[in-house]
C-alpha cells in the first residue's frame, strides 16, 4: 500500500524586488490550517465597437487582466492546533508579510504563494478580518482572514511569456521607477524616436516626468503620427 504524501502547508514568501531576487527579512507566512477551498479569477477585457446606425457591436480584444486568487485563512488560539499561538500576533505577522508598507522599499512586499501545484507571484489586494471567539479579557481566540491576491508579473517577463512584443500590436505598459518615455518607446518599437507620437496619443504634456504607476498606451506602428 502506497504511503500518503507528506502534509504541506500553504506558504507565502515576501520579496523586496520585482524580479524576486531578494527576500524580505520578516520571515515567511505559513498557514496554520490549509484552506478547504480557494477561488481563481480569470478575466478577459473586451471593448465594444459599434458602427453608426447599427444595433449590435463586435467585441475588440483589450487585455487579459491579472489573475486573482482568494483564500480563507483560519487562525485559532484555542489549542486545536498542536502549535498553539496568539491569534493577534499571527494576524499581525500575516499583515507584515503581505500587506503592510515596508519603509525600505516604500510599498508592501512582492509575494510568492506556494501550495501543491499552485505557485503564484502576486501582491495582496485586500484582507477582510473577522474575529469570532474571545477570551474573557477580550483577546481574540479565533479569527478568519479572507484575502485576495492579484498576479504580479514583471513586464519584460510577461512579454516574453506571451510572445507578442510586436511593434504592429497595441501595447499598454505601466510606468515603473526610472522609466522614461524614450526608453519605454524603445522597448516597444526598437527605436526611441517615436516617443513624441506616443506622448501625443496619451495626452502627455511633460514626457520628462512620468508618474509611477501610470499606464501608457503604445499604438501599432501603422497608427502613429507620421506612419
Amino acid at each position: 500500500m502506497a504511503a500518503t504524501g507528506e502534509l504541506k502547508k500553504l506558504k507565502i514568501e515576501p520579496y523586496t524586488k520585482l524580479d524576486y531576487s531578494a527576500k524580505a527579512d520578516c520571515g515567511d507566512f505559513i498557514a496554520m490550517f490549509n484552506p478547504n477551498t480557494y477561488k481563481q479569477k480569470y478575466e478577459v477585457e473586451y471593448q465594444p465597437v459599434q458602427g453608426q446606425g447599427t444595433t449590435g457591436s463586435t467585441q475588440k480584444f483589450g487585455k487579459i487582466k491579472p489573475q486573482e486568487y482568494s483564500f480563507d485563512f483560519v487562525f485559532d488560539g484555542t489549542g486545536v492546533s498542536s502549535d498553539k499561538k496568539e491569534v493577534a500576533d499571527e494576524i499581525e505577522h500575516f499583515l507584515v508579510v503581505t500587506g503592510k508598507n515596508n519603509g525600505d522599499i516604500h510599498r508592501p512586499h512582492y509575494l510568492k504563494i506556494s501550495w501543491g501545484s499552485l505557485i503564484s507571484k502576486c501582491v495582496l489586494k485586500s484582507a477582510d478580518i473577522s474575529y469570532n471567539l474571545f477570551r474573557p479579557d477580550g483577546k481574540p481566540l479565533r479569527a478568519k482572514v479572507t484575502a485576495t491576491f492579484a498576479e504580479n508579473i514583471d513586464d519584460a517577463l510577461r512579454v516574453a511569456e506571451e510572445g507578442n512584443n510586436s511593434p504592429d500590436l497595441t501595447h499598454v505598459r505601466t510606468v515603473h521607477q526610472g522609466d522614461t518615455l524614450p526608453l519605454m518607446t524603445y522597448r516597444i518599437y526598437g527605436d526611441s524616436k517615436y516617443y513624441l507620437a506616443v506622448a501625443k496619443a496619451n495626452n502627455i504634456t511633460n514626457f520628462r516626468h512620468l508618474q509611477v504607476g501610470r499606464s501608457i498606451y503604445f499604438p501599432p506602428l501603422n497608427q502613429k503620427a507620421g506612419k
